[in-house]
């Protein structure tokens, strides 16, 4: 049997794979074991954000992998602090969880919001509202906060303790706040899983608000925009956001798995020892890429990806087949007159690799990928959508 056989073989089937193997790959290029090359506008579903076989990514995990490559959290690993601490000195933060993914960031996320409530407002204050088209994780808990019915009906029962608030609707979130006892808000600024659809700084400013006036936290879930896809650090901060949580995966272990629960003032202290824990949380490899990611996160690379996605915008928008473009900085949603699977499908043919969101197309491109590439791959986007 070959690879794609033995896949489907031995392989949960949870996932409707593209028909593409790779090889090999650096930058934005991808190589096929057909003996193509791919320009990819995917990027591990944002994770690769300096691309395939980023030199200095490698360099940095090389050198943890020789020195130890886990001690668990029983011991200090200088990987572990040195992250925290720059993760804490970006975002005005005071400490970090770390965990293995987005969904065990907001899994810690949650947590720490039931637990503040219960110490600071009494145990029944234990409702999170959530928006409905958002996306939170696969967990049980998680995919009770995502507020999307589609993803519920397999796992019944799930959690309670969830409620969902549609953005733009002030009245039906204040309602929530005041005729339930809630802990926390928790949002994301741009809608990936929902259809890449931004939230909009009114919202944020409801959001903001509605927290402050019935004492509630805000929890961020930057799991896919953060670490500079939204053309800031992080997405929250163009909204002028101040979460008391904020949590991140994806992009910041630059391909090894990863996440964090940045926490605010308000919560710092909430967890204290026994009260939450991984095994693999802040494993020192996984932590010494993400150094590596983070310390080039700047101001020149920031500017970049709002060039980059104004570029996008401005020659997608209006083009024919294309109905419109939503998103922020290099979290890009088409929405085409295609089939989202049969688009992907025809750009895989023609070089292009790209995600679906619901019924659009998501572009998410490593942060540097190269002008030419990427105006290579905007007129094949083109092409495809003008069939």
């Amino acid at each position: 049997m070959n690879i794609s056989e033995l896949d489907r073989r031995y392989v949960a089937h949870t996932y409707n794979r593209f028909p593409l193997e790779f090889e090999s790959g650096k930058g934005s290029l991808v190589r096929g074991t057909d003996g193509r090359d791919y320009i990819d506008l995917g990027s591990g579903i944002a994770v690769n954000i300096f691309g395939l076989g980023d030199d200095a990514w490698k360099a940095a995990v090389t050198k943890q992998l020789d020195s130890f490559q886990h001690c668990s959290n029983l011991y200090y690993a200088a990987p572990v602090a040195n992250l925290a601490q720059m993760l804490c000195e970006k975002t005005c933060m005071e400490r970090v969880f770390f965990a293995n993914s987005g969904a065990e960031a907001n899994e810690c996320a949650i947590k720490v919001a039931r637990k503040w409530a219960q110490e600071h407002k009494g145990a029944e204050y234990c409702n999170i509202i959530t928006l409905k088209q958002s996306f939170h994780g696969r967990t049980l808990a998680t995919l009770a906060a995502t507020g999307q019915k589609m993803y519920h009906q397999d796992y019944q029962p799930l959690p309670g303790g969830f409620l969902y608030a549609q953005v733009g609707d002030r009245e039906g979130l204040e309602a929530l706040a005041r005729e339930h006892p809630c802990a926390a808000i928790m949002f994301e600024c741009v809608q990936g899983e929902g259809g890449v659809m931004p939230i909009g700084q009114e919202w944020a400013d409801t959001m903001q608000a509605v927290a402050e006036k019935y004492d509630l936290l805000l929890l961020a879930d930057e799991v896919q925009l953060g670490n500079g896809r939204s053309g800031q650090l992080y997405g929250y901060m163009e909204y002028g956001l101040q979460p008391d949580v904020v949590t991140t995966a994806k992009g910041l272990g630059g391909g090894l798995p990863i996440g964090a629960a940045i926490l605010g003032k308000r919560v710092a202290d909430v967890l204290q020892p026994g009260s939450h824990g991984s095994t693999f949380g802040g494993n020192p490899v996984c932590c010494a890429g993400g150094i590596s990611i983070l310390s080039r996160i700047d101001e020149e690379l920031l500017r970049g990806v709002r060039e980059r996605s104004a570029y996008i915008v401005r020659e997608l928008s209006g083009a024919k087949g294309i109905h419109s473009v939503s998103g922020m900085g290099l979290m890009l949603g088409l929405e085409i007159e295609k089939p989202a699977r049969e688009f992907a499908e025809l750009a895989l043919r023609k070089g292009v690799l790209v995600t679906t969101a619901k019924q659009k197309i998501r572009l998410l491109p490593a942060l540097n990928i190269p002008m030419n590439l990427l105006e290579k791959a905007v007129q094949i986007l083109k092409d495809c959508a003008a069939e």
